[in-house]
């Protein structure tokens, strides 16, 4: 197994960039892109590929790509909210394609199609580029295709990735990893921000800049490195959880999270031991109850920090923490920053009226963290 590469991401020193992929075979072309598309993925999701790579913009000055819409497996396929799709190619058509994107797999327990898996597996052997957005990354694991490699996915799935595909070396703090033929990236808008990048890849920022602009998004966001350019975490849960007799004791954690409780509290409110309570909880959840209760907690002392004035000191008591330095210390570990600096940083990017204006001249909408990019209509 090699050694695995330094994390690349949007952030990185363009000067020293991801080692140069195999050699394209003959057959592909670079400017063709295939989407694979399967039944049971969100259609927010899926679409993100399509509308980035599948709209003819050369008015607007991005350069056109050939998009393949590919059904990964035997339709029709059917998305979360029960639209019936019908992909215009196949699996065969993916042996023209450059770049093979899966922006979503909708299980993480489950592996892809064995056809699927080896057309991915074919196109990386002769040289296309690969990408997963959000949990595709599942399916690239599934493939092999992340061994030994730096990765990222939505940051509730990441434990799930790293203890299914032990070798991956999972960092859910990245909105995206490029790792040279193999990218990957976190939650929804992270996809956005990855498909970015891979057209300043290709055709230079200016192409990126000007298709952001038609997009009505900001060119670039932070990577989580810098203060104020975070991702702002998000507390949903799958969605079959609601139907499971734990979903009860999630709604009361949530609720409570002022409160100083553990696991061992939540488990004994679900009536079963704490290694039950574990292992159920993480079949549902894809998380550590632990892990998961944390995040929540820095989650609430997010939003606290956000809109309201209590001290550090006091933020860390009304989330449940039973210390500032606890909070700090976690609050760091998932944010990227200390407490005050999130919270100066973004009461800046509020009061900043000329910075708002200039977005504005430049075509793009005033954003805060909290909010998540729009697609184009």
């Amino acid at each position: 197994m090699r050694r695995p590469r330094e994390l690349r991401s949007m952030s990185q020193d363009p000067t020293h960039g991801p080692e140069p992929a195999a050699k394209l075979a003959a057959r592909r072309r670079r400017e063709v892109v295939a989407v694979l598309l399967f039944s049971g993925s969100p259609m927010f999701e899926s679409s993100i590929p399509l509308s980035v790579f599948g709209v003819d913009r050369q008015d607007a000055g991005v350069p056109r790509y050939r998009l393949l819409a590919c059904a990964g497996e035997d339709g029709p396929l059917r998305t979360t909210a029960g639209l019936e799709l019908r992909a215009p190619y196949g699996l065969g058509a993916v042996a023209r394609a450059g770049t093979v994107i899966v922006p979503a797999w909708r299980s993480i327990t489950g592996p892809p199609p064995p056809a699927a898996l080896a057309a991915l597996r074919r196109a990386h052997t002769e040289g296309a580029r690969i990408v997963g957005l959000c949990t595709g990354a599942f399916a690239l694991g599934a493939a092999g295709l992340l061994d030994g490699r730096p990765a990222t996915t939505h940051w509730m799935y990441a434990p799930t990735l790293a203890k299914r595909y032990p070798s991956v070396h999972v960092d859910p703090r990245e909105l995206f990893v490029d790792d040279g033929d193999i990218l990957t990236s976190a939650g929804t808008a992270a996809g956005i921000d990855l498909c970015l990048h891979i057209v300043r890849q290709d055709h230079g920022p200016e192409a990126a800049a000007a298709l952001a602009r038609r997009l009505v998004l900001p060119p670039r966001r932070g990577n989580g490195t810098e203060a104020g350019q975070h991702r702002h975490l998000d507390r949903s849960l799958p969605e079959d959880i609601g139907a499971d007799p734990l979903a009860e004791v999630v709604a009361w954690a949530l609720e409570h999270l002022h409160e100083q409780f553990d696991v061992e509290t939540l488990a004994a409110r679900a009536y079963m031991s704490r290694r039950t309570f574990d292992r159920r909880f993480r079949s549902l959840t894809g998380s550590a109850p632990l892990q998961w209760l944390i995040t929540q907690r820095v989650l609430q002392a997010q939003r606290l920090l956000e809109v309201s004035d209590y001290s550090v000191d006091e933020v860390a008591g009304r989330c449940g923490f039973r210390s500032p330095v606890a909070l700090r210390g976690h609050f760091r570990r998932q944010l990227g920053a200390s407490p005050a600096a999130y919270r100066a940083a973004y009461r800046a990017r509020q009061q900043d009226g000329s910075g708002r204006a200039k977005q504005m001249v430049d075509g793009f909408t005033p954003r805060v963290p909290a909010q998540r990019p729009r697609p184009e209509r």
